[in-house]
């Protein structure tokens, strides 16, 4: 089952496109980047969100830098290259995914270093391609190894939007979902609207419905309630990082869910790729919660119906303790009752497979 539309692209004039994500539902619109500081702008706005794809967006982001760059001589080459690589690093401080892109764009800059910038460029495009295309690949992977703990006429409870806008396509958590619909699986999913942006709402609702998966919204406070009356079999989210004993940061609201899910027996999965895993941290309490803006509380999309002057707290992300999660679903493989001893191993055993 593939998307009907492309979340990121590098197009054949050299630059890149993407899907813009604040206009869905009402309009399908693509926006044209040439800049780094144009990328790391969609990434801050929200027009490209998700882990997985704002990896995929800084690393294209840096490949435009060294194209715009390229017949620059070698000293006038590196300084704005170094700063595109802190730009699009200060766009959003929580999704680990836009670090290790950025990371493993820097690792073939040094490579390539004392070689002329055509060189440089070219490699580095060669790589944000290589970062996306692994990205696909293992969320194909995840989708599989992921529907096999989906039952048959699974009704399916996810929080804010995990699928392909979220990711360089099929999706983590929604992958999952596909997954189990290509492998004959009845399922139905209740999207919560997720507040304050309405992701679920605007993004997971649009994303299942182009797919024909059935899909019911509703308020992020009703979740508790459908969970008591028995209308939830299973939980499934992404995550933007995961620390070493198995913490989740994800979109605020998760941590509720992971809470009602136990109190009423329910699995709570998170899907998400390797590069979301974060071990130089020892818990969730070491990972860094981005505050947003006032107006994504006080109102949204041009409507305000907060009283003027009142203080708001908006943190985009809670972060949900191991104990709470059932299961971690990634390329690597399926760790149950995540900790820091599993992760390793998973990502040691990870570092000795090949690529996908």
């Amino acid at each position: 089952m593939t998307p009907s539309f492309q979340t990121i692209a590098w197009t054949a004039d050299g630059r890149v496109r993407m899907l813009d994500q604040r206009r869905l539902p009402r309009a399908v619109e693509y926006l044209v980047f040439d800049t780094a500081a144009d990328v790391a702008g969609a990434i801050r706005t929200l027009a490209i969100r998700g882990a997985p794809a704002i990896g995929c967006a800084a690393a294209y982001g840096i490949a435009l830098e060294a194209r715009r760059l390229v017949h620059e001589p070698a000293d006038r080459f590196s300084p704005p290259l170094a700063q595109a690589f802190n730009t699009l690093a200060a766009s959003r401080p929580t999704a680990v995914n836009l670090f290790w892109a950025l990371h493993r764009m820097r690792a073939v800059w040094s490579v390539h270093a004392s070689e002329d910038t055509a060189t440089i460029a070219r490699q580095l495009l060669l790589e944000a391609h290589a970062i996306l295309e692994a990205d696909v690949a293992a969320n194909r992977r995840m989708g599989d190894l992921g529907a096999a703990l989906v039952p048959d006429g699974a009704r399916i409870l996810t929080h804010c939007n995990a699928g392909a806008l979220a990711t360089a396509g099929h999706g983590t958590a929604l992958g999952v979902i596909r997954s189990a619909v290509a492998a004959g699986k009845r399922v139905s999913v209740f999207a919560d609207e997720t507040r304050p942006v309405l992701q679920g709402a605007r993004l997971t609702a649009w994303e299942l419905q182009q797919d024909g998966i059935p899909v019911t919204l509703l308020p992020d406070v009703a979740a508790g309630h459908l969970m008591a009356r028995g209308g939830i079999d299973l939980v499934i989210v992404g995550a933007d990082r995961v620390a070493a004993n198995g913490d989740v940061a994800n979109k605020i609201g998760t941590f509720p869910v992971a809470v009602l899910a136990a109190r009423h027996g329910i699995p709570f999965y998170v899907a998400c790729p390797l590069s979301t895993l974060d071990l130089s941290l020892a818990t969730g309490a070491s990972i860094p919660i981005e505050e947003r803006g006032r107006e994504e509380v006080a109102g949204y999309g041009g409507e305000v119906w907060a009283p003027e002057g009142v203080a708001t707290f908006n943190p985009a992300f809670d972060v949900t303790p191991a104990d709470l999660v059932t299961a971690l679903i990634t390329e690597a493989g399926v760790v149950h009752g995540p900790d820091r001893a599993l992760l390793q191993a998973l990502v040691g055993a990870a570092a000795d497979l090949p690529p996908p």
